[in-house]
């Protein structure tokens, strides 16, 4: 419930705070109201393009059985690792532009195509931070309870809303910056996660070799079977038990972001 919660609202928030920015350009720019309609039924159909793409995942995995659906579960798990990563690395990279691009995208679509051309930007742009949402949860569905899934995303979609206002109304001198600072972290540590549970997986299917397995035993420190244990591992990907190969791959993945990182700050 916890990662649901936590990736719906650092998602939602995103879209939230995009359609503002929108919203604020049209108010300005757009006297006649139609981009404020146009607007509107953009975000609607970005919802429901991130809807369709949840449908049709869950269509493909009725249609499999056997080692495709261990195959297909599996990728899913690495790619939503991967589009987290990525997701977390261009906005280091692009956040502080994101304002002004989203201006100049707005503007240039109102030039092109008027009120379809302003739909169709405000439907890409949810439309991503939906799709990126629905293959998240698709990820985290794949070891936890349904039902907390859906409260832990209701009450994540929830909170995003309510982040939001309190940013528009300066309340409580909220940082926003500091918050997607923050989640950003959060998002790689929650990252690496999935991938170590799309790698035990690999391991559980012998389809990686361990190497040495297990490394080590911390169980007696705490046991990733126990409650809090449990929660530690499906949060940061801690093992009591590590094999080497799923250690290097961990080790590899957060060499990877660092290096990222850096090079993106110097830049």
């Amino acid at each position: 419930m916890g990662n649901a919660f936590f990736v719906v609202w650092r998602e939602s928030l995103e879209a939230f705070l995009i359609a503002g920015i929108l919203y604020a350009w049209l108010q300005a720019n757009d006297d006649s109201g139609r981009g404020r309609r146009a607007l509107f039924g953009g975000l609607a159909a970005g919802v429901g393009l991130a809807l369709l793409l949840g449908w049709a995942l869950l269509g493909v995995q009725d249609g499999l059985s056997g080692d495709a659906l261990e195959i297909f579960q599996t990728a899913t798990l690495f790619i939503a690792a991967g589009l987290i990563t990525q997701m977390v690395l261009w906005m280091k990279k692009n956040g502080r532009s994101i304002k002004s691009r989203l201006h100049a995208d707005l503007s240039a679509a109102t030039d092109r195509a008027g009120a379809l051309g302003v739909a169709v930007v405000a439907a890409l742009a949810v439309a991503r931070e939906g799709a990126e949402t629905v293959i998240f949860l698709y990820g985290l569905a794949q070891g936890g309870d349904l039902q907390a899934l859906i409260v832990g995303a209701l009450t994540g979609l929830a909170g995003a809303a309510l982040t939001a206002w309190l940013a528009a109304r300066s309340l409580a001198r909220l940082n926003i910056a500091l918050l997607l600072r923050l989640s950003s972290l959060l998002l790689l540590i929650l990252a690496s996660a999935l991938l170590m549970a799309g790698v035990d997986r690999l391991l559980g299917a012998g389809w990686l070799p361990p190497l040495i397995d297990p490394l080590w035993d911390s169980s007696l420190l705490l046991d990733d079977t126990s409650k809090a244990g449990a929660l530690l591992a499906n949060l940061t990907g801690y093992r009591a038990r590590p094999a080497l190969s799923g250690l290097l791959i961990w080790t590899t993945y957060w060499g990877l972001v660092i290096a990222a990182h850096r090079r993106i700050a110097r830049d």
